[in-house]
């Protein structure tokens, strides 16, 4: 199944109690902005904010690292995203974080996830309906402003978490499938997997993991959307990955590895699996090798 849905497919269930939206957007490392003050501003009606910061791990240093399964549970919950459920996440501008959030809610058993293609952006262009203010359980109405919105029909909807341990690596797992000549896919740019731009978190050094392929996540979008399925089959053999084998993506901090991840999903791929720690783990590893070239 394409993840990606159209912003006419999201219109035409926008009053259904079983669809609930969210704003995932979050700001590159090193970069100024305030999603949620921006999702505050406008978002897409009854869209709730999934906030990738807040929802990571803060027992670890490293950057957005999955979370238990119990507190996203909670937070999903919190959220009013419950089972069987259609969650659609978007982000308000191009393709870097939505991807993200498609994995986590993913991994923690999720079945029914998609991505809007073209975001925040697309449905502005097509002429679609937006509000501002905080959106969490229920979404209030005015009276005599029609009948009540789609998210105060679901009642106390409720999210359990059920890990999929095959979707995410760890450092160790990650260091047997260098040794095998697995198929690692990197999402960071030429420079810094080759050596010569420097990491935007401070201290790391730059470079990559031995036998690594790099596949800069921006090859994978034109125009603030991913390119179609055909197309992203050409750019990941151009990069030399065979789909018919497994995958592990990999990036700075989790986020655009995730982009890669959907993007092969996308172009047909199925054994698919995350580095979390990303390079910001493994640059801090003293028994890692990292390559220059």
């Amino acid at each position: 199944m394409n993840p990606l849905v159209s912003v006419s497919w999201l219109a035409a269930r926008r009053d259904d109690p079983r669809t609930v939206v969210l704003d995932a957007t979050l700001a590159p490392p090193g970069t100024p902005g305030d999603p949620h003050g921006r999702y505050l501003e406008r978002h897409i009606p009854a869209a709730r904010f999934f906030d990738i910061e807040a929802l990571s791990d803060h027992a670890t240093t490293l950057p957005h690292m999955l979370p238990t399964p119990d507190s996203f549970a909670a937070a999903m919950s919190e959220l009013g995203v419950g089972d069987k459920m259609d969650i659609v996440v978007y982000e308000q501008q191009g393709v870097f974080s939505a991807p993200r959030a498609w994995w986590m809610l993913r991994t923690f058993g999720a079945k029914n996830v998609h991505v809007l293609d073209g975001g925040l952006s697309a449905w502005i262009e097509a002429g679609l309906p937006i509000e501002s203010g905080l959106v969490l359980r229920s979404h209030p109405r005015a009276a005599g402003e029609g009948p009540p919105h789609a998210s105060e029909a679901a009642t106390n909807p409720a999210f359990h978490a059920t890990f999929d341990p095959a979707a995410i690596v760890d450092f160790g797992h990650l260091q047997r499938l260098l040794a095998a000549q697995a198929q690692v896919l990197d999402a960071r740019s030429a420079g810094r997997f080759h050596g010569t731009a420097p990491e935007p978190r401070p201290g790391l050094p730059s470079g990559h993991m031995p036998g690594a392929l790099s596949l800069p996540f921006t090859q994978l979008v034109e125009s603030g959307r991913l390119k179609p399925a055909d197309e992203l089959r050409e750019v990941f053999t151009a990069a030399g990955i065979d789909l018919d084998r497994p995958v592990t993506t990999t990036c700075g901090s989790g986020v655009t590895a995730a982009v890669l991840l959907l993007g092969l999903e996308i172009a047909g791929a199925t054994q698919l699996s995350l580095y979390d720690g990303s390079w910001a783990e493994y640059a801090q590893r003293p028994e890692a090798t990292i390559v220059t070239t």
